[in-house]
């Protein structure tokens, strides 16, 4: 098939990206009934997404409640639905397990941080319960005797995350998105403060909107330098987004290990209900290196032992790493680019990615879709993911 031939007809949307925040965004905007194509430098689902470890879990980490904390909430209690539309749609589950997160604090340090986020969610509205040591281990034997106490958090859940890949492509084509895998996007056509096409190694893609859900790449992405000063009278144009590395561990069990995520201020274990363990993870600012190390190795070992240390005693079957992608926040970068009339942005969603993607999906279809251009979710906490905080220039 020549280049000319694979984007033959102008899209409603380009959709630049399929890891789990592109894919939920296109299959959401085929579902309002607009034509969508996407194009994802290598297979679906093959970085970020694939490495994660489903967790969706807001409250663990929260000290404050800001905008983020909001809109991270607001994601979670979107998953039963969401979960169970893929699952009608696809005949995939994705493994929605609802058991909740247990939060262990082993050091005198880990229970000061652990009160002060209990204190404020609970007088904020929020599901958390204390419990002591005995308690904690009567709940999960397999946590290791120091701890001292916990906090069990009944609505932090988990997915499978690479079952959600698997039903989020299979919806996307049930709702006529095509994709188009291996297909890397070179630049961005600009023309007077409007994306008029983007080049890719399978020829030119036109559209009425284009956006950008490149992960860890999107900063790539770019504008040509001779149509940036005339599309953008020479302001910014492309949001910094950083990779930084996640290693990871899994282990398989011969019986049930545990049932809740099992959680410490430096590590966390994902129980999988055929009986497989994820642990992780590094924190890796290393470029777009995707190695797997002895050191990185050792620490995620280090952190799981201290939570549960018979898990030393368990086989190791796999080992990966994925890039996350971090803006110079830790926020994802949600919305229209002010200074281009068509171009949205739903990257840097950082460790988040498959806990955002329902509420993604719905913020970035409302903006394309709503005549007026306000979002459903037109609050102003939204305010805090615009784009326009994290541009930097790309000429």
């Amino acid at each position: 098939m020549r280049n000319g031939e694979v984007f033959s007809n102008r899209a409603d949307v380009a959709v630049v990206g399929g890891g789990v925040i592109g894919l939920s965004v296109a299959r959401e905007l085929g579902r309002r009934g607009l034509s969508v194509r996407l194009v994802e430098r290598n297979r679906c689902g093959g970085e970020a997404s694939f490495a994660a470890g489903g967790m969706l879990a807001p409250q663990i980490e929260a000290d404050a409640r800001d905008a983020f904390f909001e809109l991270a909430c607001r994601s979670r209690d979107l998953y039963p639905a969401f979960a169970g539309e893929l699952l009608d749609e696809t005949g995939v589950s994705v493994e929605l397990d609802c058991t909740g997160t247990l939060l262990l604090a082993l050091t005198e340090e880990d229970e000061h941080e652990a009160e002060h986020r209990r204190r404020w969610q609970q007088a904020a509205g929020f599901e958390v319960e204390r419990l002591t040591g005995e308690e904690a281990r009567e709940l999960e034997p397999s946590v290791s005797p120091r701890v001292r106490s916990a906090l069990r958090f009944g609505r932090d859940w988990q997915v499978d995350n690479r079952q959600l890949i698997s039903a989020l492509v299979a919806s996307a084509q049930k709702y006529n998105v095509s994709i188009h895998e291996h297909t890397e996007v070179l630049g961005l056509r600009v023309e007077h403060h409007c994306v008029r096409g983007i080049e890719t190694t399978r020829g030119n893609l036109q559209a009425a909107n284009f956006v950008i859900a490149g992960g860890a790449w999107s900063s790539l992405i770019r504008a040509k330098a001779d149509s940036l000063a005339e599309a953008t009278d020479d302001s910014p144009l492309t949001p910094l987004i950083q990779p930084v590395r996640g290693q990871m561990l899994c282990f398989k069990s011969e019986e049930v290990f545990a049932r809740h995520v099992l959680c410490s201020p430096r590590g966390y274990i994902v129980p999988r209900r055929d009986w497989r363990l994820l642990a992780g993870a590094t924190v890796e600012q290393v470029g777009f290196d995707r190695s797997v190390t002895d050191v990185g190795k050792r620490f995620v070992m280090r952190n799981a032992e201290e939570i549960a240390p018979s898990i030393t005693r368990l086989s190791l079957v796999d080992e990966w790493a994925g890039l996350r992608p971090r803006g110079e926040s830790a926020w994802p970068v949600l919305g229209r680019a002010n200074n281009v009339d068509n171009l949205l942005y739903a990257t840097g969603h950082f460790r988040n990615g498959i806990l955002l993607a329902p509420i993604t999906a719905r913020i970035i279809a409302d903006l394309i879709t709503r005549r007026d251009g306000s979002p459903e979710f037109d609050h102003e906490w939204l305010k805090a993911f615009a784009p326009e905080r994290l541009h930097t220039a790309v000429a």
